[in-house]
């Protein structure tokens, strides 16, 4: 059986030394690859368009362009791309921003050598990754939202709908959803696929990301 061809990556910082750490990082495993980098975000968007990459890994604070105004323009440019923030930042209004700019993850630069990896190939599954304080800030402005009585924007959710909205934008694993709703993982992926069906979505980030945009999780 041929090996999977590996993923192919932009890497966008304007700092040379960032760079070469995190490419270290991604070259070391035999699914990813490094094909272009670039020192802003505008090279950042001529890059994309002249390699045709499968994942944009953007810095936030970057000249010309920033990560988020290049992660908007490839998202309208180039839909098919995945895209993963990585900054020094641990901000809830960026993390919020990258979401709505069309980022499928949020990774801290100083976690890096931990998250980055897992970061990349939850982002190809189609899979939000989310660190801990995002996990938290989503968690928190939900529950802020149902203490000030707001309720979702984009149509009635049943509780159990709701409960399974903010679990899916929390990350969590179908066996951690069916031990919180004590049911079992098969019923929590057949709930989650009826879900994903009934609002038009196609996946779990495109779940997490209704999620924000209907104020269930507000932003």
């Amino acid at each position: 059986m041929p090996e999977a061809t590996p993923t192919r990556i932009l890497l966008a910082d304007d700092h040379h030394l960032v760079r070469r750490g995190v490419r270290l990082i991604l070259d070391s495993e035999p699914d990813l690859t490094v094909v272009a980098e670039a020192g802003d975000g505008h090279e950042a968007v001529e890059a994309a368009r002249t390699h045709h990459p499968d994942l944009a890994i953007l810095d936030i604070a970057m000249p010309r362009l920033t990560g988020l105004q290049a992660a908007r323009e490839l998202s309208r440019t180039q839909p098919g791309l995945h895209i993963l923030i990585l900054t020094m930042y641990d901000n809830e209004q960026y993390f919020f921003e990258a979401l709505a700019s069309g980022a499928s993850g949020y990774v801290l630069k100083s976690v890096a050598d931990r998250d980055l990896v897992e970061a990349c190939r939850a982002t190809m599954r189609g899979e939000p990754f989310l660190y801990p304080g995002a996990v938290a800030a989503l968690v928190r402005t939900y529950l802020e939202g149902v203490r000030e009585g707001r309720s979702p924007r984009g149509g009635a959710h049943t509780e159990g709908e709701e409960q399974m909205l903010r679990l899916v934008a929390e990350g969590r694993t179908a066996r951690e959803i069916a031990d919180r709703l004590g049911s079992d993982p098969g019923t929590v992926e057949r709930r989650r696929a009826e879900l994903l069906a009934r609002l038009g979505l196609k996946d779990h980030l495109e779940l997490t990301r209704y999620a924000v945009r209907v104020g269930l999780i507000a932003p």
